[in-house]
C-alpha cells in the first residue's frame, strides 16, 4: 500500500481525541472526539479509504518520567489498534502539559463562542498538539 496519512491520539477512557495530518505530512487538523469503539471504527474506515502509515499516541507519563497506571491503559489501547491497522507504525509520544495547552489555545479564540473548553475540544486539540510536535520533530 502507499503511504497513507499520519494520525494524532489522544486517548481518554471515555473519549479519544483524534487530529490528522494534511497529505503532505506538514500540519495537523482536528479529526473529532469519538468513543473508543468509534475511533477504531473510524480509524480503520481512513485505513481502508485512504491508508494510514502512523498512529502517533500520546503517551502519559508520570511527572517523573516513569510509567503509570495510564500508560498501561494506553498500551492496551495501542493493542486494539495494532489489531485492527496492523500495516501502521504507532509512535508513543510524551503528552505533557497537551491538555492545559490545548484549553490555552482554545481560550484564546477571538470569539466567545469559541473558548469553550468542553472536554471534547480540549481532547481533540490535545491530539492535535501531539500530532504536530510530532509533525515539526521529523
Amino acid at each position: 500500500m502507499a503511504e497513507g496519512r499520519i494520525i494524532g491520539i489522544d486517548y481518554g477512557e471515555r473519549r479519544v481525541g483524534m487530529a490528522i495530518a494534511d497529505p503532505l505530512g506538514m500540519f495537523s487538523q482536528p479529526l473529532g472526539t469519538f468513543t473508543q469503539k468509534d475511533a477504531i471504527e473510524e480509524l480503520t474506515r481512513l485505513d481502508e479509504t485512504e491508508g494510514v502509515e502512523v498512529l502517533v499516541v500520546g503517551w502519559p507519563l508520570l511527572p517523573d518520567g516513569t510509567e503509570g497506571e495510564a500508560t498501561r491503559k494506553v498500551a492496551f489501547f495501542i493493542r486494539r489498534l495494532k489489531k485492527q491497522i496492523p500495516d501502521a507504525t504507532v509512535v508513543r509520544w510524551d503528552e505533557h502539559f497537551t491538555s492545559e495547552m490545548a484549553k490555552e489555545i482554545i481560550a484564546a479564540g477571538e470569539k466567545p463562542s469559541l473558548r469553550s473548553t468542553g472536554r471534547g475540544r480540549i481532547d481533540t486539540a490535545a491530539a492535535g498538539i501531539v500530532l504536530q510536535e510530532f509533525l515539526d520533530s521529523r
